[in-house]
């Protein structure tokens, strides 16, 4: 059990049991990890601003010797580099802020580390968030722990790959296009996008219409997603939508027998896939079928292409407003990445009327969504249209024989969920004839979280990709 490798194969619900009984410290725990992360990270390249073994060493010790306070006491801990961080390194992966030490902690690092967490360093993330491909000019390229040659995802990249290389035993990311989702898919691991409010924002800056981007957990199990969720959630003060916390970890074990899931699929070809994607995930939901789960194949509920419009229009709008002082900068926005600069440039060209519209689209598919659940309980879709491809791209060009018109729409697959707010785990579905891992989007209502978790929960104890199957490159 000393060993550190056989430590990083626990979850981190184990290790959390562990610690606690006292059958593990946390300096051994700390080791574990650090030693995993000194033989993988050089080629994965997955946690960034890694801080000095002898420091952490410390902090782990000076765990040992107090009460545990929250259940990632001990465990070891790098959140995404979108979060910032009191004290350590946080660059949003931009040249502008790549010295940058903040002076206080966003909220949920905050209360990850008010749970106990120790920060080792941070996960790599696209700059600003942008793109789910996990590259930037201040770290490089996060590759993937499956076959290093291709993108981990993103922009919760670094997160999944350290995940999935046992470097991390749980960790958070966030979501406006897919970031928790995409990168799960890509690496064989879960990914939690909460419902919209559950896990506020907090902090500075425009909070009442920036309403799509959440944080959310990451995890080896559904359990350890819980756990972290049951962290990260819950009302604060300032922030406004919040929504009631719930204690996700004593819900998991909900029957599922009986439960309609709702089969998407491709959006009637709306959502153009590489071969193998939908049939695999089709398969998934049939066995989820033998779990006493019913399928019912739906039709594509609402115009795929009203949700883009309003996607597109929205998202400029909040990347201008969020990002106008740097664009309006000349020296700081010579070193803004061009897809930036597009978003910036094309959310300063919006109308008040196409803004009134998108915001009207978005309602109306809000008010459909409504109405959809009252005829299933759960609806699934492909959690990436694209197999982990070459990380040398900056994004693929083409998808199923469909020419691309931005930078990010081989990811719209996941606008449905992301425009309506709904609680939705990407699951681990299996392999493609590369070896490659792909996963599956299953939401449900808004508020519906614990309901999700434990469906996703019973999968993971009949399937366990996770833990039946690790990347080549760890040995497993």
């Amino acid at each position: 059990m000393q060993d550190g490798k056989d430590i990083t194969a626990l979850s981190a619900s184990e290790l959390s049991r562990l610690i606690a009984d006292g059958r593990l410290t946390p300096p051994a725990v700390m080791a574990g990890f650090l030693d995993r992360i000194e033989e993988l990270n050089p080629r994965l390249n997955a946690i960034v601003s890694l801080r000095q073994r002898a420091e952490l060493m410390a902090e782990a010790e000076a765990a040992a010797d107090r009460p545990a306070t929250g259940w990632l006491s001990g465990l070891p801990l790098a959140p995404k580099d979108l979060l910032a961080t009191k004290g350590l390194r946080t660059t949003w992966g931009s040249p502008i802020f790549a010295d940058f030490v903040p002076d206080e902690d966003d909220l949920v690092a905050a209360r990850m580390r008010a749970a106990g967490g120790i920060f080792i360093g941070k996960t790599n993330s696209p700059e600003w968030g942008l793109g789910s491909h996990t590259f930037n000019d201040v770290f490089g390229l996060t590759r993937n722990p499956w076959n290093t040659e291709r993108s981990a995802g993103g922009s919760s990249g670094g997160a999944a790959a350290a995940l999935a290389a046992g470097m991390l035993p749980v960790a958070d990311g966030s979501d406006m296009m897919g970031s928790l989702r995409n990168p799960a898919a890509f690496c064989n691991v879960w990914g939690f996008r909460p419902s919209w409010g559950l896990v506020p924002a907090g902090g500075p800056g425009e909070q009442f219409m920036a309403t799509m981007a959440t944080e959310g957990p990451m995890g080896r199990t559904v359990e350890d997603m819980a756990h972290l969720l049951a962290v990260m959630a819950g009302p604060a003060a300032g922030a406004p939508f919040d929504r009631p916390a719930q204690d996700y970890p004593a819900l998991l074990d909900a029957p599922v027998a009986g439960l309609r899931i709702g089969w998407l699929g491709d959006w009637g070809g709306a959502y153009p896939c590489e071969p193998g994607i939908v049939e695999l995930c089709r398969a998934a939901l049939d066995r989820m079928g033998a779990m006493g789960c019913r399928i019912v194949d739906l039709a594509p509920p609402f115009p795929a292409e009203r949700l883009w419009e309003s996607w597109r229009v929205l998202r400029a709008f909040l990347n201008a407003g969020s990002r106008a002082a740097l664009y309006a900068d000349p020296a700081k926005r010579a070193l803004l990445k061009p897809e930036a600069i597009w978003e910036i440039e094309l959310g300063q060209s919006i109308t008040t009327a196409q803004l009134y519209e998108a915001s009207t689209i978005r309602s109306d598919w809000y008010a459909r969504v409504a109405r959809l659940f009252d005829e299933v309980d759960f609806i699934a879709l492909p959690s990436a249209q694209v197999w982990p491809f070459d990380a040398a791209l900056r994004y693929p060009a083409e998808v199923g024989g469909k020419a691309l018109d931005t930078y990010y729409r081989w990811m719209e697959v996941v606008l449905p969920v992301t425009l309506a707010g709904l609680p939705c785990v990407s699951m681990p579905v299996g392999f493609g004839a590369e070896g490659l891992p792909m996963g599956m989007q299953l939401a449900g209502p808004i508020g519906a979280d614990a309901a999700v978790l434990a469906l996703g929960h019973a999968w993971d104890r009949a399937e366990d990709y996770p833990g039946m199957r690790r990347p080549p490159l760890t040995g497993g």
